[in-house]
């Protein structure tokens, strides 16, 4: 890749190839940067919602005392979802005007349901239905464990733009298609419409990698040095690949990045990225021309090599590698799991520390109530 022009490079690759990319975080002014730079999307999780609430904390720490004073009866629980609420509705709302300028195709918010929930796929689709009336562009996020299949299918059914999280594996991927194509058919067949729904597969391709570096150093694998940082893009470019043979009408959108090539091994496809804000800024700096190389396949020594001496890259790698009653103890996703679900608690106790001070810490007890 040669370096010849000024322009922002998200910005040219937005305009020059179908790829689109999405600010990885809710909070306005990261998700005001990007979208002036062609982002089109955002997304949000528990985590990401605990951040914005410190890096907006003059807008949500009183905002988050008012909730509690005007509905004293709430629970930290109900609380804490009333935060998630309001702050995806505002991120949404920055986003409105690049929904209505593409006709609902992009412009959406991408919000989590409780990560809790993920073996309950009858809590998961009530809070969907929830989510789904936040705002017009709004994207559930589900889970892909074998609760989470069964709430995709039943949310799209029912009309939900879903964006399917906690995927990392060839086999995840296309359960959730399949459940997707499956709701949508069950609409055809009543005669509802499907035109304005935008179905979205997330893979989270720099976990993929984290896990296997986990299993090299816990298993004592000799794996070439540099081999571990292709393990998601070698699965993102075989699923993007079928998904195109297949005509699955899930978009894909790559996640979790942890290195430059997450982005431009994947430029070219008609896919999203969801990019942290520090990831943009860094690559909007970096003067590369962001040149379509999705069609290019990894080297096949590297996918040989991982395929060879780390079997959890096979069943991330193989369509078969997994059965859905398998997803939510693969490796990345039973530590993505506890980690969002840590991440929920965490926020909760947030609220908590906002609404009832610790009295035995002398800075947060001076405040006195809400």
């Amino acid at each position: 890749m040669t370096v010849t022009t000024s322009e922002s490079p998200l910005l040219q690759m937005v305009r020059e190839t179908p790829t689109d990319y999405w600010n990885d975080s809710c909070a306005v002014d990261e998700l005001t940067y990007a979208v002036e730079r062609g982002a089109t999307g955002a997304t949000s999780n528990p985590t990401i919602v605990h951040e914005v609430l410190d890096k907006e904390s003059a807008h949500w720490i009183p905002r988050v005392r008012e909730l509690a004073a005007e509905n004293p009866t709430w629970s930290e629980v109900e609380l804490t979802w009333a935060l998630v609420e309001e702050m995806v509705t505002r991120g949404a709302t920055v986003l409105r005007p690049v929904f209505e300028r593409e006709g609902g195709r992009k412009g959406r918010l991408s919000a989590q349901l409780n990560p809790a929930n993920y073996r309950d796929p009858r809590r998961m689709v009530e809070q969907a239905l929830r989510f789904d009336q936040l705002a017009p562009n709004i994207l559930v996020k589900f889970p892909a464990t074998a609760a989470g299949i069964v709430g995709i299918e039943e949310a799209t059914y029912r009309g939900i733009s879903i964006n399917a999280t906690v995927n990392f594996t060839l086999p995840q991927a296309l359960a959730v298609a399949e459940a997707v194509e499956r709701g949508l058919k069950r609409r055809a067949r009543e005669g509802l419409d499907s035109d304005s729904m935008t179905p979205t597969c997330t893979l989270m391709i720099g976990r993929l990698d984290d896990w296997v570096k986990v299993l090299v150093e816990r298993d004592d694998i000799a794996l070439d040095p540099g081999a571990a940082n292709w393990a998601g893009i070698a699965v993102f470019k075989r699923t993007y690949g079928i998904f195109r043979e297949r005509g699955y009408r899930p978009r894909l959108l790559a996640a979790a990045f942890r290195h430059r090539l997450h982005w431009t091994e994947l430029v070219g496809g008609d896919l999203a990225m969801t990019m942290p804000h520090a990831w943009q800024v860094r690559f909007n700096a970096s003067g590369i021309i962001p040149e379509p190389r999705i069609e290019m396949p990894v080297a096949p020594a590297i996918v040989d090599e991982l395929l060879e001496r780390v079997p959890d890259f096979r069943r991330a790698y193989e369509p078969d590698g997994m059965t859905p009653d398998e997803f939510e103890f693969f490796g990345a996703s039973a530590r993505t799991l506890r980690s969002f679900i840590k991440s929920y608690h965490d926020l909760m106790g947030a609220v908590r520390d906002l609404v009832l001070p610790d009295p035995d810490n002398r800075l947060e007890g001076a405040g006195g109530g809400p």
